[in-house]
């Protein structure tokens, strides 16, 4: 049987700006894309998820990574469109620039790392299943990867799939990401409702034990 992402019709990963986006990227953005409320409830989930002293993977970060500031890591690797944004983070011990839309594989080693995150950046990814399927494989069997996403987003470099399902399909459609990535047990959290901050959701999958 056929997946459900495969029948979506051609184009569905297109962006309306199909320009460079090294070049979109190349001006550091020092500004949060969620709200104080947001961020807070962000924070309280990654208290919850991440293991404390583990290895972290921060994909399509920025110059914050919003992990509790109590809890250390092992090790917290970043990768983001811009490498000002990357060395202003204080909470990564190293980071990488690449463009995941040209070259989804990541230069990091299998079953290696002990959670990834994805904050409100999965809506610019065009080939969603081969990133999240190399960020599998990087992870250790049981491992979380949380992908939060709310109502912002550069909307002509978002994916048209992203655009057209509108917010009541997104959680879906990271599931379906999820699922044939090979991430098992999802879960949906909505962590704000959007009432009195920016709303704010989590779809959490784990690795195969």
């Amino acid at each position: 049987m056929s997946s459900p992402l495969s029948q979506l019709p051609p184009g569905a990963f297109a962006k309306e700006d199909d320009g460079d986006d090294a070049a979109f990227y190349a001006d550091a953005r020092l500004k949060t894309h969620i709200d104080d409320a947001a961020i807070a409830a962000l924070t309280g989930f990654y208290r919850q998820v991440l293991p404390p002293g583990g290895a972290l993977l921060d994909l399509m970060s920025s110059w914050v990574s919003h992990l509790p500031p109590e809890v250390a890591y092992g090790e917290v690797i970043g990768h983001g469109m811009n490498a000002d944004e990357l060395a202003a983070n204080p909470r990564l011990t190293r980071g990488f620039v690449q463009d995941l839309n040209r070259r989804p594989e990541l230069d990091l080693a299998d079953a290696s790392l002990d959670a990834a995150m994805i904050c409100v950046g999965v809506q610019y990814l065009q080939q969603p299943v081969a990133v999240l399927a190399e960020v599998a494989r990087t992870l250790r069997p049981g491992a979380p990867l949380v992908v939060s996403y709310s109502n912002r987003c550069f909307p002509t470099k978002a994916v048209a799939v992203w655009r057209g399902v509108g917010p009541q399909g997104h959680a879906r459609l990271i599931e379906l990401y999820l699922e044939e990535a090979g991430f098992t047990g999802v879960e949906v959290h909505r962590l704000k409702d959007g009432l009195d901050s920016d709303p704010l959701t989590v779809v959490l999958g784990r690795t195969a034990i």
